[in-house]
């Protein structure tokens, strides 16, 4: 023994491997986003990136940003803001 692996013996590993990122594409291919009614964290205060961001969309559109947002209104507001910013596609 060598310790040279047999002719083939890395192929079964590699295609095993591929296997497995076969699955991971599978779970990559669904949407992660659930409904921000569904959100286990969505009644918290807004982060500051959210609120950072809402800012900028706010301003570009002659809107104020409320106060006192959970992390789904934000998110909510953003979508809708998004929709009308030129920053956005």
């Amino acid at each position: 023994m060598s310790g040279v692996p047999a002719p083939g013996a890395l192929s079964g590993a590699a295609a095993r491997f591929d296997g497995m990122s076969d699955a991971t594409s599978d779970q990559q291919s669904q949407s992660p986003e659930k409904p921000v009614e569904q959100w286990a964290t969505g009644d918290e205060p807004a982060t500051g990136p959210q609120l950072s961001y809402l800012s900028t969309l706010a301003r570009e559109a002659g809107e104020q940003v409320p106060d006192d947002l959970t992390k789904a209104q934000a998110s909510e507001l953003i979508d809708r803001l998004q929709q009308r910013s030129p920053r956005v596609d």
